[in-house]
């Protein structure tokens, strides 16, 4: 490795210390800005098993590894000697970090966005963090209750507006990547993360989900595996689904919780083609009829 990819790696690694002193959870990222740990699952022959969280006890979960503690930062640069930067994790305490990554793609001014919503929903944004993206863009922090969890987003608010709540990270500033370096816009480095306005806050949060009440012969199982297909996160809706619908169909509910999987599955983004589909898959593995 090039010396200059070291001194990146030593340099990030300088930045993570820091921001984990602010208690701040980090991870190691790669230039790519994703994590720079490969998943230890990644050759699992199981891909419908409920997805690891870091319970394993090892590294490569993404920002379910994220920690402030400074010798788990250290293990985890030390077994990412790639890393360039590093991501704090959104949502965790004691900020319960809000970001709000204001994008400046094809053209989209997210900034006059941001005002007009401020106005329209009279709110401010307070003094706070603010880092620089190499493409001109802006990440604003923002701490968040304790009690509410803020999802992830992208355009929801409004084009070029994406969140990063729980689940989710922001690249620190001083993280070097394929475009360039992030950093601390002047005179905000110091600033501790500002809570975010009550008004804006409502805007994050999703609308309150209908209830859908499970099949009376699903029983209190089949609602549980509806409740574990609603919890699902972009990116593992499809693997939720279809473990909960083989799970359903090897406890013989498969046909009466179908419809109730659909809708939870729509919920969570999903198409109901989609979900139709996966449930027909899981069907099948189990050895039932669609």
């Amino acid at each position: 490795m090039a010396t200059t990819d070291r001194q990146a790696t030593t340099l990030a690694l300088a930045h993570a210390l820091s921001a984990a002193e602010r208690g701040l959870a980090v991870i190691p990222l790669s230039r790519t800005k994703l994590p720079a740990l490969r998943s230890p699952h990644r050759d699992d022959p199981d891909p419908v098993r409920p997805p690891c969280h870091g319970e394993c006890g090892r590294f490569g979960h993404g920002v379910y590894d994220a920690s402030p503690d400074p010798a788990r930062i250290r293990a985890m640069f030390a077994a990412a000697p790639r890393a360039t930067g590093y991501g704090i994790a959104c949502g965790l305490p004691p900020h319960h970090l809000i970001g709000i990554d204001l994008d400046t793609k094809n053209g989209t001014d997210s900034s006059a966005a941001l005002r007009e919503l401020a106005l329209r929903h009279l709110f401010t944004i307070p003094a706070t963090v603010v880092v620089l993206t190499p493409s001109g863009g802006r990440h604003l922090w923002l701490s968040g209750p304790p009690d509410v969890v803020v999802p992830n987003s992208a355009g929801r608010l409004a084009p070029g507006i994406d969140i990063r709540g729980a689940g989710g990270y922001l690249v620190g500033p001083g993280s070097r990547t394929e475009h360039g370096t992030y950093t601390a816009a002047p005179g905000t480095a110091h600033l501790a993360p500002a809570a975010c306005p009550p008004a804006l806050l409502r805007l994050l949060l999703p609308p309150p989900r209908a209830h859908h009440p499970t099949p009376a012969s699903a029983g209190g199982h089949g609602q549980g595996l509806v409740q574990f297909v609603l919890a699902a996160h972009e990116g593992q809706r499809n693997t939720r689904l279809f473990w909960a619908a083989c799970r359903a169909y090897e406890d013989g509910i498969g046909p009466a919780l179908a419809d109730a999987l659909v809708e939870a599955a729509l919920d969570t983004g999903l198409s109901e083609r989609e979900a139709r589909a996966t449930i027909a898959s899981a069907a099948r593995m189990t050895g039932h009829r669609p």
